[in-house]
């Protein structure tokens, strides 16, 4: 079995060409428990897409925990008496509401108010963020910093990172010596004393569930796996791949770039971008926060002349996942959009989707059909299906929340 080291993940390895990737710093023990080995690029690195399977692993992050490694996260520190103002200046969202120890879910834009990308945003100084996206970003930020009396640097390789999803993170962690972790609220963040200095732990997630990200350095990694499976050696504790983790993203309704939305400034096609308003994050923007943000100037005028696309959670008939199926107005009626994510959730007991619609439609309440096509035994079959849009997630449980959580 490959063994990753210090020196096969570095970026400046000489022989690090021979590998093609990085190796997470909890590579050594996700492959342990590796049955399959099917796994992908994310970024630099190499992530699995399941590592048994995914539905014994989805329910790993609804009824008990689960660790999903986000080391390929990009990660950027911004720091500096400017950092407020660039932030607030980067960002469509009310920057001076996000106090110290607190994250914010945020989406950035170009100056067609056309979303770049998505990501959250961690205040753990006065004048200190780290940001931390799916996609690279360094050049935004190079290109936006001019003026501000700020540094930034990407630390993507510097800091390792978990997804400890599910309803039994929270006992595993106080089980773990995390004292009064059970006070932090819904997007709280703390720095927590561990072997080999502090660790940071928000209260963020990615699955609609209760959860929590903890953030390390490399060093800490692999201890921190194991105090992680000292302290939940009861609790049916699992890592999981990217495949679980997209079913339970769809089941909460939340968005992924190059899936939902494909980021502007990679996007060739005329009219394929999206905004904010268009992806259902109306509720991100401030336009009378008296900044001039990117994209502000377009976002006001699609603010007075209406969006063109509306983003819908769908219930959809039948159990034939709608994947990459049109939508329409009626039953062999008229094109109205597309489904951009597709899945039939296990703990909501339903088939649903995520898609856009043409404006006006799309309210909740309202009726599209989908024009499904499925394959079995390599004959492709087709089957409409009504859609009802979705006011709320498929999931969307008090416990995600609930403060404290109660001891699954």
């Amino acid at each position: 079995m490959f063994k990753a080291t210090d020196e096969n993940r570095s970026e400046h390895d000489t022989m690090h060409w021979k590998s093609a990737v990085k190796y997470s710093p909890f590579y050594n023990k996700i492959k342990q428990h590796d049955y399959v080995n099917m796994w992908h690029r994310w970024a630099e690195y190499t992530t699995p897409d399941m590592l048994e399977d995914p539905t014994i692993e989805y329910f790993a992050i609804r009824n008990s925990a689960s660790i999903f490694d986000i080391t390929p996260m990009s990660k950027y520190r911004i720091k500096g008496p400017d950092a407020l103002h660039f932030m607030n200046r980067l960002l469509p969202r009310d920057m001076t509401k996000i106090r110290v120890g607190r994250v914010a879910y945020t989406a950035w834009c170009d100056d067609e108010g056309m979303v770049l990308d998505d990501g959250t945003v961690f205040r753990v100084a006065e004048d200190e963020y780290l940001l931390c996206a799916q996609e690279r970003q360094m050049e935004i930020l190079r290109r936006n910093a001019i003026g501000f009396d700020i540094e930034y640097s990407e630390v993507t390789d510097e800091i390792a990172a978990i997804s400890f999803q599910g309803p039994c993170t929270c006992k595993i962690l106080k089980n773990m010596g995390l004292q009064e972790v059970e006070t932090m609220k819904m997007f709280d963040l703390r720095f927590f004393d561990f072997p080999g200095g502090e660790i940071m732990v928000s209260r963020t997630g990615y699955t609609g569930d209760l959860g929590y990200e903890i953030w390390v350095k490399n060093d800490q990694a692999e201890p921190l796996w194991d105090a992680l499976y000292e302290a939940g050696k009861d609790y049916a504790l699992r890592p999981i791949g990217g495949d679980a983790l997209e079913i339970a993203r769809i089941e909460a309704g939340l968005i992924a770039a190059k899936v939902d939305f494909s980021p502007a400034n990679e996007t060739v096609r005329p009219g394929h971008a999206k905004s904010p308003y268009e992806l259902g994050l109306g509720w991100l923007v401030k336009l009378d926060k008296g900044v001039a943000f990117n994209g502000r100037r377009a976002l006001i005028k699609e603010k007075e002349n209406g969006s063109r696309y509306r983003f819908v959670k769908l219930d959809v008939e039948g159990n034939k996942p709608a994947e990459n199926a049109y939508l329409f107005d009626r039953e062999n009626g008229k094109t109205i959009g597309y489904v951009s994510s597709a899945a039939w959730a296990p703990t909501a007991k339903k088939n649903i989707a995520l898609g856009f619609v043409d404006m006006p439609h799309g309210e909740v309440g309202d009726t599209v059909w989908a024009e499904i096509y499925y394959q079995k035994e390599l004959k492709w079959n087709r089957v409409w299906a009504k859609c009802e849009v979705m006011g709320e997630p498929a999931w969307n449980p008090p416990r995600k929340t609930l403060t404290p959580p109660e001891d699954f």
